[in-house]
């Protein structure tokens, strides 16, 4: 049964929508996935706050067009689908991890803030620590001088005390 002119827009719009509120877009090919398989995903990426959508080429085109994204045509052949995130890692790190375990899909694309990447760079994306992890490290990398700071103070201080420690005792060895 054919999709009418009005469904069609509606598609066209929430896809559109999915594209504006999204800071990564990951396109795959889905192919070979059975039901079982692709319910996983769905389920998995849901759990990272991402969304999974099946996608008509022409349709995606259209709305990338319009949204002034240039260079995505290329990969916008055969069955696709795309997993829309927020988190600039989570979609790409849920379809890597997905695509080791099945060894049945294939990245072929993403739009990262409104720029086409390919796709070694969604999964140099997917190799990216998380946000968290990102955090702790650059503050520990800012409280590590102050650490060493501390411990230069400390060393110096109990230096002082050593020697009057020194001092008392040879007083008191003198009397």
């Amino acid at each position: 049964m054919p999709v009418t002119k009005e469904k069609k827009e509606e598609i066209i719009q929430e896809l559109k929508e999915k594209f504006e509120g999204s800071v990564v877009s990951v396109i795959a090919d889905y192919r070979n996935l059975n039901v079982a398989e692709v319910t996983k995903l769905r389920r998995q990426l849901r759990e990272a706050g991402c969304e999974y959508k099946v996608a008509k080429n022409t349709l995606t085109s259209l709305v990338v067009k319009s949204l002034g994204i240039e260079g995505i045509e290329p990969y916008l052949v055969g069955p696709i689908a795309i997993a829309f995130g927020k988190d600039p890692v989570a979609p790409a790190k849920v379809l890597s991890e997905f695509i080791r375990e099945t060894k049945k899909m294939e990245i072929k694309a993403g739009i990262l803030e409104g720029k086409v990447i390919d796709a070694r760079k969604v999964k140099n994306l997917a190799d990216l620590p998380s946000r968290e992890v990102l955090l702790a490290k650059t503050l520990g990398g800012m409280q590590a001088p102050l650490y060493g700071f501390a411990s230069v103070l400390q060393g110096t201080i109990r230096s002082f005390v050593y020697a009057v420690e020194a001092v008392r005792k040879q007083r008191a060895g003198e009397a």
